[in-house]
């Protein structure tokens, strides 16, 4: 592992890591190896990005995180919750995923009604969760209505709708502008802030890793794994002055020289 910085600037709680990844391991079949020996640990308020180029990996140990793919080998641990809650993760995946029949209002109630929640006793929760991405007018309108940015924003919505510990997100805004992409970089700073959440993002985004997280996985392919644990030692929450200092600047040349090395290393190995 090798550290960027002494110390990340977001506070993390003390005690165990909030998620332990020891030695996990994936394969599809006898042939593919997705994930190789990955071992790291989250602690809670830690807003880290799992950076690397396509095939590292990175999407398959985000959804072994979320229970939603099995492991081959190795342990996920996440640690119980000290407070009553009734869902630890929420996951925002790189498709914004809506039902096209189904209005803002309903894509958003979703998991709460797969929860057994009514419409009637969910309704304050979709509402609020829609004033926090900006949609408070659109709770009646269609996907097809809507443009690719205000999708994405439903999708988080519903992600923070059951009010999670953790939110997973995987290259959310990767098939977006980079005006709408900036702006929603901000906001999902603000939500994390906001609702104290330990977020794991993914990103081939060199420049979006460092100005979003205080920590980056760095991966490598061929089998996936983790080859650097950085920490990004910049002021957190962050805004746009940070996009534009020469410290955003120096840490992204910084990482960008990591993230070669990896993909050196893999020309020679292949």
């Amino acid at each position: 592992m090798t550290s960027l910085a002494s110390a990340a600037t977001r506070p993390s709680e003390t005690g165990a890591p909030l998620i332990r990844i020891e030695r996990v391991r994936k394969e599809f079949g006898r042939d593919i190896v997705a994930v190789s020996d990955m071992s790291l640990t989250i602690e809670r308020g830690d807003f880290i990005s799992f950076l690397g180029p396509s095939g590292c990996g990175k999407s398959t140990a985000l959804r072994m995180i979320a229970g939603l793919l099995p492991i081959t080998a190795g342990q996920i641990d996440i640690a119980p919750s000290q407070v009553d809650t009734e869902h630890d993760l929420g996951f925002v995946f790189q498709e914004p995923t809506l039902m096209p029949w189904a209005t803002v209002f309903e894509n958003v109630w979703l998991p709460l009604r797969l929860a057994g929640l009514s419409r009637a006793a969910a309704s304050d929760r979709v509402r609020a969760a829609l004033v926090e991405v900006g949609l408070s007018r659109f709770e009646n309108a269609y996907p097809r209505e809507l443009s690719g940015g205000m999708k994405m924003r439903v999708s988080i919505a519903r992600g923070l709708v059951t009010r999670p510990r953790i939110l997973l997100m995987d290259e959310p805004f990767a098939a977006l502008d980079e005006m709408t992409r900036t702006k929603l970089n901000n906001d999902v700073i603000r939500l994390a802030t906001e609702h104290d959440l330990t977020v794991i993002f993914v990103t081939h985004s060199v420049y979006e890793a460092v100005y979003l997280s205080n920590r980056i996985a760095v991966m490598a392919a061929r089998p996936g794994r983790v080859v650097a644990d950085l920490t990004v030692d910049a002021p957190w929450p962050r805004g746009e002055e940070y996009r534009v200092s020469p410290e955003f600047s120096t840490e992204a040349k910084r990482v960008s020289t990591i993230l070669k090395g990896t993909l050196d290393d893999a020309d020679i190995d292949h």
